[in-house]
């Protein structure tokens, strides 16, 4: 069985005030990120983690949190989505983040009991969550929300498809079409889906999404998608056809009623209809791979969601879960160049960029890039200037001592082909640096 673990880590950005009017101007001080155990069915034993504000709306709105492969729970409400946790504090709205336990930490989005409403596997356990969680805050039925990262953006566009009937919107950044990835010889990765090579017609990606629900002929979610042009990891290609997928679905043109750049190198379109909140909404972000920095993007997200609603919150019901500790505030951006590496014959090439920086510490991507011939195996080396140190490495394995660092590829992405690319990246203790790269074969 061959596994490949997609995985990002990104420290969060942007404050959602500067998008959004706050109902709450004082966050929360006591709410922290809850491990909820025993909530139902749970056939691929998945771990539940709630995060509560203290002020919660009368009928709040529920979103579900969906981390990337190699993420947990805290990592996502901590990094990543840490905007639409602050957002949560002010509105009022209840988050349920699932975590993944199985080796690589990735959800299930490839096996036929995944891909089939009430078959099993992780949209079984994370229904469960939702349904556990209606039935203690009061949901508001028309306000479920999902949105993930990844591995987690591939389970958002599954639940959308099988679960049309409770989620109402979703938000996927960088993930492929629902069904994309299925696999039927126990394969966890789907090589033809991530490299782009699954290419199919509207209708083909909206039958296969229908397929999910036999039988169903109610409205789906409204979809929001994001992804960089640069993204080798899942690649581009799989942003259009995601396009094609949901258009289909809701019963729109795949020819954009607007177009417009809401950002430097963001290319939004939006299909359907041309307000916040389309049927169908696109952004492409140039030059981004498989890490976009969320600056200011969770914000549209909460826009085009409908998270921002002006129901007053009140007083949080108890629950009887145990608190995990609380997790630390979120870093703000310092996003530095991202140069080309250039091909050496015969051997690789390595560049560093620095994603995010904060006081105390830093998130960096590497990029290994193969010369004249193929690698079967890479390693890149350096040297730390100012004892920096490295607590979070995601597709690599890393060694050293003192201030000398090793990195050596993955199982699964030690083949490069001539002239291609692969990336790994990290988190790190002390002041962000760009030290000289060694690669070479091993």
């Amino acid at each position: 069985m061959r596994r490949r673990i997609v995985a990002l880590l990104a420290a969060v950005l942007m404050p959602v005030a500067a998008a959004t009017t706050l109902l709450v101007t004082q966050p929360a001080a006591a709410a922290s990120l809850t491990r909820v155990t025993n909530f139902g069915n749970n056939p691929s034993n998945l771990n539940m983690y709630i995060y509560v504000p203290d002020r919660v709306a009368s009928r709040p709105a529920l979103l579900v949190a969906v981390h990337y492969c190699t993420g947990t729970a805290s990592a996502l409400y901590s990094g990543y989505f840490r905007d639409y946790v602050t957002a949560a504090d002010q509105y009022g709205y209840i988050i349920v983040f699932p975590e993944a336990t199985r080796s690589g930490q990735c959800f299930d989005v490839y096996s036929p009991q995944a891909l089939r409403r009430g078959g099993g596997s992780d949209p079984v356990g994370i229904m469960s969550m939702v349904d556990y969680t209606k039935s203690r805050y009061n949901v508001d039925p028309n306000r479920i929300f999902v949105s993930g990262v990844s591995s987690g953006a591939m389970m958002t566009n599954v639940l959308a498809a099988e679960y049309p009937d409770v989620f109402k919107a979703a938000s996927a950044f960088m993930g492929v079409p629902a069904g994309c990835f299925a696999t039927t010889d126990g394969s966890t990765w789907n090589s033809q889906c991530s490299s782009g090579q699954s290419i199919k017609t509207a209708q083909q990606w909206g039958d296969l999404a229908r397929s999910m629900y036999p039988g169903y002929s109610g409205p789906y979610p409204r979809m929001q998608l994001w992804h960089g042009t640069q993204d080798t990891t899942l690649h581009y290609n799989n942003f259009g056809e995601e396009i094609k997928q949901w258009t289909n679905l809701h019963g729109v043109s795949q020819t954009p009623v607007s177009t417009d750049s809401p950002s430097p190198g963001w290319t939004r379109t939006r299909y359907g209809a041309a307000g916040t909140q389309p049927p169908v909404e696109a952004i492409s972000a140039s030059g981004q791979g498989h890490s976009l920095p969320l600056n200011g993007m969770i914000s549209y997200a909460i826009d085009f969601l409908g998270l921002n609603g002006t129901t007053t919150p009140s007083p949080t019901p108890p629950t009887s879960p145990s608190p995990t500790p609380p997790v630390s505030p979120s870093p703000s951006p310092a996003v530095s160049p991202s140069p080309s590496p250039t091909p050496q014959p015969g051997g690789c090439s390595a560049t560093i960029r620095t994603v995010n920086s904060w006081p105390g510490g830093f998130q960096s991507e590497v990029t290994v890039q193969a010369g004249s011939a193929a690698l079967n195996g890479w390693t890149v080396s350096w040297s730390w200037p100012g004892g920096q140190s490295i607590t979070q490495l995601w597709n690599g394995t890393v060694s050293g001592s003192g201030s000398n660092v090793t990195v050596r590829n993955a199982p699964y992405n030690g083949t490069v082909p001539a002239g291609s690319s692969t990336t790994f990246g990290f988190t790190a203790n002390g002041t962000a640096a760009t030290p000289a790269l060694s690669c070479g074969a091993s």
